[in-house]
């Protein structure tokens, strides 16, 4: 059979002709069928490589014709989908044959038989929960995931601020140089105390095993397990057993972390995580081996039996990346899928290796614990918020126990826009859309209960991935990829359900390209969004600032975010002159300065009009929080580092090694490292705590008509 051809008769998969044809219909019509969207006018090798990704082959137009009819056909004798998803309080329809007899098998045990007729309906008080759908009809029996989900999840008890930190770079003069859980603990209690209700931070997801280690929180070796390099030491409970020999070695590595903190505490200091993590991983096989008493193994065995497979298969992999290296591909092949009975043999000739791995994660869990305790136990209503990434390493954990749900050869990323004309590529495997169906959106499911059990809210990167994401096929430029949609009604089903019995409220990250109706469905569903100062202006009105009167309340408004530069660095220009030195300004330095010094103009004069910045007051970051304060914003956020001027972003995209993303500690103006101690005693921090505990009041004085 003839393949599809480039423009020029080439058969290939390398780059497309600038005006290669549009896509064949019968390969546009398959695609459509299994989600993939057209509209952005993918080539036809992307389709082709989207669809095999998806299990499809399409390589020729007899094969699209072939998997076309076969869907068609698989579609029409189908009796239940694979997973139904419903909201509770709503009747739901069901498109089976008039005589099949329908049950639902609750999850507590029970059976609910349903009377048959023309048209089925699914009750609308099932109560909530994972069930089975059974449908029987003409001696076939088939079965169904059938999830009832609540119409709106958890709200947030109040209007409240906090701080936006980056874990890593809040330093106390207890940390090993990092901050750590203990630091987030202090962080917590100090920020209650001015009246913070939350505190926000990066994601603490487990990273690659490798050195060096990819610093980035957003590119983690597993999303469903915090990383052990974020524990406190000396709050294990086994360090003060330790004796003898063991409590010398220990002293010894204390004594090197301090060494290691006052480099980082330093002018100009970075963080070196691997330095860190081989102290701390040294004397957590210390403390490993300290006998536990009975009420620990009972709690390990409790949180053993609590995270199941997952857990096995995540301490299993460690293991083995430490023997085999962290990229599954180069493993021997009876090791590359976790189901193989080679891979259960590993286990048990790993099963130290297995066993240590096991208990860091029970360490950390416990510790995410206590943070968390002691921010509600500060008065916090919130507590902490911790971050979802949109996904995980192609070399890490989830890549390799969840690969039968993860589309192969897949990056997800971002479509050229307004911010970056050559598209990005994230380099992060997504979800199969029908794999997740198939499977009940299980795996999903258990990572968002994961990612509230200790937190009071939780933050999802990109949260427009819950509908559709840019793939892009490996080989291929992020320009050249494809939306695949998602059921958005399953996944943000899963997302209320687990959110309900966690008791947490959910952020979304809506920033970039957001395609229409989707903010406002994150809204119906009780799902705040993100918005920053800088963005919210009235496109429709030649991008006038949006007053704040106008600003959605349903929404965590800030200044910046960890990718964004920070306050002092646009207040001062640096923001353009460190994008200027690295050569990532797309105009002349000259345009950016002045296109960035209107936008200053525009703010003073917008916060002059408000009230909120008098004649001869600068321009500050203590104004603009007063404007946010006089947004109905639900939630106000506070970038940490503003309140000593660090003019230094955390992470400068479209950078690798020309700058230390992810490795800078807090730090004042004159580049000096500022420690959680050191911000507690700055009187910048009680002032701005100051502005934004001054009432609710949100001043909107006569405007000029336009």
């Amino acid at each position: 059979m003839a393949a599809y051809l480039d423009r020029d008769g080439a058969e290939g998969l390398e780059v497309p002709a600038q005006d290669a044809p549009p896509p064949p219909a019968e390969l546009v019509a398959l695609a459509q069928a299994y989600g993939v969207d057209t509209a952005y006018r993918p080539s036809t090798r992307t389709l082709v490589a989207v669809l095999a990704a998806l299990g499809v082959e399409a390589g020729t137009p007899e094969a699209a014709r072939e998997a076309l009819e076969r869907h068609r056909a698989e579609q029409r004798e189908r009796l239940l989908p694979p997973t139904v998803v419903v909201r509770q309080g709503r009747r739901t329809a069901l498109d089976v044959p008039a005589d099949a007899r329908l049950a639902v098998e609750l999850e507590d045990g029970g059976v609910w038989e349903l009377p048959c007729g023309h048209s089925h309906w699914l009750p609308a008080d099932l109560p909530l929960g994972r069930h089975v759908l059974r449908a029987v009809t003409n001696g076939t029996e088939r079965r169904a995931h059938l999830i009832v989900a609540p119409e709106r999840l958890p709200q947030l008890p109040g209007r409240s601020w906090g701080f936006l930190a980056q874990l890593y770079s809040v330093l106390s003069d207890r940390s090993w140089g990092m901050g750590d859980l203990g630091d987030l603990a202090e962080l917590t209690q100090w920020a209650a105390g001015l009246g913070a209700g939350f505190v926000q931070i990066n994601p603490l997801h487990a990273a690659l095993p490798t050195t060096p280690s990819d610093p980035s929180p957003y590119r983690p070796s597993s999303r469903r397990f915090a990383d052990p390099v974020h524990l406190r030491v000396e709050a294990v409970p086994e360090y003060a057993y330790l004796t003898g020999e063991q409590r010398a070695e220990a002293d010894e590595l204390v004594r090197r972390a301090a060494r290691l903190r006052a480099e980082v505490l330093a002018h100009d200091g970075l963080i070196d995580r691997d330095a860190v993590w081989a102290l701390k991983r040294r004397a957590l096989e210390l403390l490993h081996e300290v006998p536990r008493g009975a009420g620990r193994r009972a709690a390990y065995e409790a949180y053993r039996r609590r995270e199941g497979e997952w857990l096995e298969r995540y301490a299993l992999w460690n293991a083995l990346a430490e023997v085999h290296g962290a990229d599954r591909h180069t493993w021997p092949k009876g090791l590359r899928h976790p189901d193989s009975p080679h891979v259960r043999l590993a286990a048990e000739e790993l099963a130290e290796a297995v066993e240590f791995h096991r208990w860091l994660a029970w360490q950390v869990d416990h510790q995410l614990a206590g943070a968390q305790q002691a921010a509600r136990t500060a008065g916090m209503p919130v507590g902490l918020i911790h971050d979802l990434a949109v996904g995980a390493h192609p070399d890490g954990a989830d890549a390799w126990a969840l690969q039968d749900v993860l589309a192969t050869g897949i990056s997800v990323g971002a479509p050229p826009d307004a911010f970056n004309a050559h598209g990005q590529d994230w380099g992060l495997p997504p979800w199969r859309p029908d794999a997740l169906a198939a499977a009940g959106y299980a795996p999903y499911a258990e990572l968002l209960r994961s990612a509230a059990r200790h937190a009071g809210a939780i933050r999802i990167d990109h949260v427009m991935g819950l509908f559709r994401l840019w793939w892009v096929p490996a080989g291929h430029a992020p320009t050249e990829g494809a939306y695949v949609r998602y059921d958005a009604e399953a996944m943000l089903g899963v997302l209320a359900l687990e959110a309900h019995r966690a008791g947490t409220a959910v952020i979304g990250e809506d920033l970039g390209t957001v395609e229409p109706g989707v903010r406002e469905e994150l809204a119906v569903r009780g799902i705040l969004g993100t918005s920053v100062l800088w963005f919210e202006r009235d496109w429709q009105a030649k991008g006038e600032i949006l007053a704040p009167e106008r600003w959605r309340p349903g929404s965590l408004a800030t200044l910046t975010t960890h990718d964004l530069p920070s306050t002092a660095a646009r207040l001062s220009g640096e923001h353009v002159e460190l994008r200027h030195r690295l050569g990532l300004l797309a105009r002349a330095l000259g345009e950016e300065q002045a296109e960035a010094a209107a936008e200053l103009a525009d703010w003073r004069t917008e916060l002059a009009g408000l009230g909120l910045l008098g004649e001869d007051e600068p321009l500050s970051a203590q104004a603009l929080y007063r404007f946010l304060r006089a947004t109905p914003a639900e939630l106000v956020g506070v970038w940490l580092p503003d309140l000593v001027g660090d003019p230094r972003p955390q992470n400068l995209p479209g950078t690798w090694d020309q700058y230390p993303n992810w490795r800078l500690p807090i730090a004042d103006g004159a580049g000096d490292p500022v420690t959680l101690d050191g911000l507690a005693a700055d009187p910048a921090a009680a002032a701005l705590a100051s502005v934004l505990l001054d009432g609710p009041e949100r001043p909107t004085p006569p405007r000029a008509a336009t």
